[in-house]
């Protein structure tokens, strides 16, 4: 199993926050909006260098993303930045028909998504932003691992013409990627190469497959991991190609088991080679207050429960 060492533990907020600071450097035509969240969003840097590009709408979430999708015909592309559970469940209406359903240049930047939000709790704690976003025709979804990846995200989507949803979180996880790093949308990263199962984790969830790939070698079992940062449009030929090595799957999100990464993985594999699969993932239900390791311990998500899931995935393939 490959080591992943850090030396820094970081939000990936942050990594949103710094990538839009050096978009303010070097796109002209990036602009920033925020519904009364900018400490939050760690837009403040961004601002102070570029205050005539930053409107702030209040909390006015379907607002923004009108006048979001009216600032793309002037040539503009827009970031909002609000909460996850804000940015989709309380403004799907508008993203539907302002943004997504005629294609504008939007950049919609969730932060605090998924129960790693902690205390505030199952009325913040969005579990189906994935699956809603992901089933909007020309939306493209990113959820990236950590401070790294979301920092080179944020400046990736600028390049790419058409709405995105670019999701990340609170919490403080280990920087483990490279920070010179070129993300590429809708291609995976190999981040272990196995041959007894695949795990494809998303967000906060490689990290912890990384800790579970550990606990099974020491099992002897060789895990691949990959991390799928992109799941809409989601890189197939990476899945398929693992797969036909390994015959079992493990899916692992900080999401809702129906509607995200794993049913998306699972459409593949039934279209193409149907194997054994286990999903790590909430099992469609709320979240609740409490601290963010706590939470993802009692709704299945940790590195243990990743392993249990692939010792069943592995328990199920054909002799």
């Amino acid at each position: 199993m490959k080591e992943y060492k850090y030396t820094e533990k970081k939000d990936t907020r942050s990594g949103f926050g710094a990538g839009l600071l050096e978009l303010g450097r070097t796109n002209p035509n990036v602009v920033a909006l925020c519904a009364d969240l900018v400490g939050s969003l760690k837009m403040g840097d961004f601002i102070k260098e570029n205050p005539e590009r930053f409107f702030q709408i209040g909390i006015a979430e379907a607002n923004m993303m009108g006048i979001a999708a009216g600032l793309t015909i002037g040539g503009k592309i827009p970031f909002t930045g609000t909460f996850a559970n804000f940015s989709t469940g309380r403004v799907y209406d508008q993203i539907r028909q302002s943004i997504a359903y005629s294609g504008k240049n939007v950049k919609i930047c969730a932060s605090h998504a998924g129960l790693t939000l902690g205390e505030d709790g199952a009325t913040h704690q969005i579990l189906e932003d994935i699956g809603m976003m992901k089933m909007l025709p020309h939306m493209t979804v990113i959820n990236p691992c950590d401070y790294n990846q979301t920092k080179a995200a944020t400046i990736a989507i600028a390049d790419y013409e058409g709405p995105v949803y670019l999701r990340f979180g609170r919490p403080v996880i280990p920087i483990f990627t490279d920070p010179n790093q070129k993300f590429e949308i809708g291609k995976a990263w190999m981040v272990n190469e196995g041959t007894d199962v695949s795990i494809f984790a998303t967000g906060h969830m490689v990290w912890k497959a990384i800790l579970a790939g550990h606990i099974l070698a020491e099992k002897g079992i060789s895990a691949e991991i990959i991390n799928i940062h992109t799941i809409k449009p989601l890189d197939e030929e990476a899945i398929l190609k693992s797969v036909a090595k390994t015959k079992c799957v493990v899916s692992a999100e900080e999401h809702n088991r129906l509607g995200g990464l794993g049913d998306s993985i699972a459409q593949v594999l039934v279209k193409n080679t149907p194997l054994p699969m286990e999903y790590v993932a909430v099992n469609d239900s709320f979240g609740e207050s409490g601290t963010p390791e706590e939470l993802m311990e009692k709704y299945g998500l940790s590195e243990n429960d990743i392993v249990d899931a692939a010792q069943r995935a592995i328990s199920r393939k054909q002799a």
